[in-house]
Order: structure tokens, then C-alpha cells, then sequence
């Protein structure tokens, strides 16, 4: 965020460092309230292109193994373009790398979830997905495991086979 706050800054300085510029060398024909003007929007470009860029930045930086499953597209009021270009603000990502299951129980399996949001931290949530019945549960300390892969305590939330999350989970683990 601090490096964000920096670039803005940057641009906006740039910007009216090269109106100042040209308006030099053309003799001080433009109005001196150009360069203010060409600052801000400078440092409104920034602003909007980290706001659009940061999923794709983000998302270029994830580990292998780790797959985005959703995104959620933002449309603000005070943001008009945003209702013509809306952008990614938060997502759902998928740590198939290190999706763990039992022998016994194929299409079931634990997995790790991430959830990214723009100017909030990561929070990952172990679950349990099960490919078969279409239907995921949220490790919790009541969820108990037995010597033949049987979950015991999970509050299973039927998803449905077209769940994001457990279709991403699904076609690793299949």
C-alpha cells in the first residue's frame, strides 16, 4: 500500500514536472493551472491502474500449485468507469498442491482456501471437499477423522457440482 501511495506521488510529480517542462520551452503560453490539472490526473491514472492491475499482479505471484477458483468483480457508485469496466477486488484461490486424501475415500479431500481481498490480508481456511456428493465442509475442531477415511462432525454445505471451488479442487484431485 505505502509503495502504491509512492507511485501516485511519482506520477503526479512527473506529470507536472513535463507540463512545467514544455511549458518552458513554448515561451509560458499554457495556463498556469495546467500543471496542477495534469498532476492530479496523473495521480488519478495511477490510482486506477493499480486498482485494475493488482489481481493480475497478484495472481502472476501466487506459487505454483495454488489456483484461482472465483473472482469477484467490484462496481462502485463513486467510480462510474467501474459499471463499464468493472475490476477484480477479491478472489478465492485453491491450494491444489497440497490437496491431501485417504485411500479409502476417493473424491474427498482436504485442501487449503485462500481468500484475497484488495487492502485486506489473506486469509486461508482448511476444508474438505467432496467431489462425489458435491458438497464442502470448513475444518472446524469438531470434524474428526477415522483409521478408514470416515469424516465425523463436519457441517457439509451441499455446493452443487457447479461450485467454483469444488470444480477447481475436483479436476486436480480426478
Amino acid at each position: 500500500m505505502f509503495l502504491e501511495l509512492i507511485a501516485v506521488v511519482l506520477a503526479g510529480v512527473a506529470a507536472a514536472g513535463i507540463l512545467m517542462l514544455i511549458n518552458r520551452g513554448i515561451g509560458g503560453r499554457l495556463p498556469r493551472w495546467l500543471v496542477p490539472v495534469a498532476a492530479g490526473l496523473a495521480m488519478l491514472a495511477a490510482t486506477i491502474s493499480n486498482e485494475y492491475n493488482w489481481f493480475d499482479r497478484t495472481k502472476g505471484s501466487l506459487p505454483d500449485g495454488i489456483e484461482v477458483a472465483q473472482t469477484v468483480e467490484n462496481q462502485v457508485f463513486y467510480r462510474p468507469w467501474t459499471y463499464a469496466f468493472p475490476y477484480v477486488d477479491r478472489f478465492v484461490a485453491v491450494d491444489t498442491a497440497t490437496a491431501r486424501q485417504h485411500p479409502e475415500k476417493p473424491g474427498v479431500a482436504l485442501v487449503d482456501i485462500y481468500y484475497f481481498g484488495r487492502w485486506t490480508q489473506v486469509n486461508k481456511v482448511p476444508m474438505i471437499g467432496d467431489c462425489v456428493l458435491g458438497r464442502r465442509a470448513v475444518l472446524s475442531d469438531d470434524v474428526a477423522f477415522a483409521e478408514d477415511g470416515t469424516i465425523t462432525g463436519a457441517a457439509w454445505v451441499n455446493a452443487g457440482t457447479d461450485d467454483p471451488v469444488l470444480t477447481t479442487l475436483c479436476k486436480e484431485i480426478s
